[in-house]
């Protein structure tokens, strides 16, 4: 054997004498935190105080009581291996948690992160649109057309995230989206069997949001790291009031049978204020996440509230409440992949709209219920930089079909 392939061999038994003895230690380390705990717990009970009025961290074995000091938070209390890294680098989340931490929570000991992100989804809506009226409640006279309605929607989002301090990070999220969507209704020129179909296209900045995260609550053994969230949206995107109908198809009597809007919107028009909640908690080897949030939009005049080109009706409207609430789980694999499942739910409350001069009405069939479930993979591609894939499958009519995202966050 040469001399090059003999030093090869002596750094793999090095290496794998290293990995073994990292292991012993976090092992080791794991069982000294279990048992002094215990210990901690029946001191505690018999000086007769309460796991709120926990006593000061016991140094392990070999540990210096100063290095406990500095690995406690500042109540004494002894804190676990947590979501952020927190403890030391003995208890720091392998680098493919803390990735899919960074989308699901917080993470706050990186200074900057860059994320560039890619999102399709698919829509595919059918209906059936009765013309006309029932006579002696048995026998309908009209029309009869089956509509249909898809929609391809590509999203490109910038984000940056700063972190201020160890409990307050800054978030900003501006998306770019290109639509289109594909309209198809039944009974064209007045044929049952003929389908007349028309396609739209457009592109246009969404809403930004600016938000910012505030650590309420770092893990511990008997709680989970909490993180509040305020965001503000502006309302930089298309919004859909005003837009103008393209009529396709009128019967004799000018009666509109197919119109198709002249333009996509990517906005709701509106200014709106995002407070939410969300938790971690570590139980290893599994991680549980869950959050929930409202978001309240501010009524805003327009100047045109319907789609008819030839009439200009203003007016005020008012978005109602969303209400989004989700958790799931995530597992590391090793220390570059892992894999996360969640579930997301989103509830809007009906919308109201008031004519200028006129009193406030509900938009009928404005609320809505769309439920998502989630299956996120990372891999960290180096130091610096991750892939971060997620496949979202729609589970209530109001959700997207199918949603498909890639995000590549760079961390400085």
């Amino acid at each position: 054997m040469s001399a090059p392939e003999k030093e090869q061999a002596e750094v793999r038994t090095l290496m794998a004498q290293l990995q073994a003895l990292k292991a012993g230690y976090a092992d080791q380390v794991r069982r000294l935190r279990d048992l002094d705990a215990q210990v901690q717990a029946l001191e505690a009970r018999l000086a007769g105080r309460t796991t709120n009025q926990p006593l000061p961290a016991r140094p392990a074995p070999g540990q210096p009581p100063q290095q406990v000091a500095r690995t406690g938070d500042a109540s004494g209390t002894q804190p676990i291996r947590n979501a952020q890294g927190s403890t030391g680098e003995d208890a720091k989340p392998s680098r493919s948690v803390e990735d899919v931490l960074q989308q699901e929570h917080a993470v706050f000991d990186r200074k900057l992160t860059l994320e560039n992100g890619l999102t399709y989804a698919r829509y595919d809506r059918k209906q059936l649109t009765l013309n006309g009226f029932l006579a002696l409640d048995a026998i309908f006279l009209g029309n009869i057309a089956v509509e249909n309605v898809e929609s391809d929607t590509l999203t490109y989002n910038f984000a940056a995230r700063y972190g201020l301090s160890p409990r307050w990070t800054l978030n900003l999220d501006v998306p770019y989206l290109a639509r289109r969507t594909t309209y198809q209704k039944g009974g064209a020129g007045g044929s049952a069997a003929a389908t007349a179909e028309q396609k739209v296209f457009g592109s246009h900045i969404g809403d930004a949001s600016l938000s910012v995260n505030y650590r309420m609550l770092p893990e511990t053994a008997s709680r989970p790291d909490t993180v509040l969230t305020f965001g503000v949206t502006a309302p930089t995107g298309r919004h859909p009031y005003g837009i103008d109908w393209r009529v396709l198809e009128r019967d004799n009597d000018q009666f509109v049978r197919f119109a198709v809007p002249s333009e996509q919107p990517t906005g709701n028009g509106m200014w709106t204020a995002n407070l939410g909640v969300s938790m971690v908690k570590t139980l290893d080897p599994a991680i549980l996440f869950g959050n929930i949030g409202i978001a309240h939009s501010l009524s805003r005049d327009f100047n045109d509230l319907d789609n008819n080109p030839d009439t200009l009706n203003p007016g005020r409207v008012q978005l109602g409440n969303v209400y989004t609430l989700g958790g799931g789980v995530a597992f590391a694999f090793n220390e570059r992949t892992s894999l996360s499942l969640s579930f997301n739910d989103r509830i809007n409350a009906k919308a109201r709209v008031r004519p200028r001069g006129g009193d406030w009405n509900s938009v009928i069939g404005s609320d809505g219920h769309a439920a998502t479930f989630n299956m996120g993979v990372t891999y960290a591609l180096n130091q610096h930089t991750t892939l971060v894939s997620l496949l979202g499958i729609g589970l209530t009519p109001d959700a997207p079909d199918v949603t498909l995202s890639v995000k590549i966050p760079y961390t400085f």
